[in-house]
């Protein structure tokens, strides 16, 4: 069975694919889940960030915005925006506690960007107010 964790890794990889302009990811969403063994209760709760994240995206995006300091949203790599719209998401809106997610967060911008993001993403996600 998947974990939350991998749960969470497959929504970042929706995520970004939903940014990079695949409005049809959600039509090929259970597909997606399947192929990385994501079933169940996982599937539903990936299935519940994600369109969380989506129905939300303009306030995320505004949040995020507010903590960038010299960044703007379109400067930042897609992957580390899926990771922080997200935690965002988890924080400010699904009321997830803050310091599990910032830690999800960190560990999945330790497997999946570079090797700056883990840091940076910490950073603004802890400066959001939940």
């Amino acid at each position: 069975m998947a974990t939350r964790h991998q749960a969470r890794s497959a929504v970042v990889g929706l995520l970004y694919a939903y940014d990079v302009g695949n409005d049809a990811i959600n039509d090929f969403f259970d597909d997606i889940l399947e192929e990385q063994k994501i079933r169940n209760k996982q599937r539903d709760f990936s299935r519940d960030l994600f369109a969380g994240v989506i129905s939300n995206l303009s306030t995320i995006d505004s949040e995020i915005s507010k903590h960038l300091d010299s960044w703007d949203m379109n400067s930042i790599g897609k992957i580390e925006k899926a990771i922080m719209r997200l935690g965002a998401y988890e924080i400010l809106i699904a009321k997830t506690d803050k310091a599990i997610i910032i830690n999800e967060a960190v560990e999945l911008a330790k497997e999946l960007a570079d090797d700056k993001s883990p840091q940076f993403i910490n950073g603004v996600l802890d400066s959001l107010n939940n």
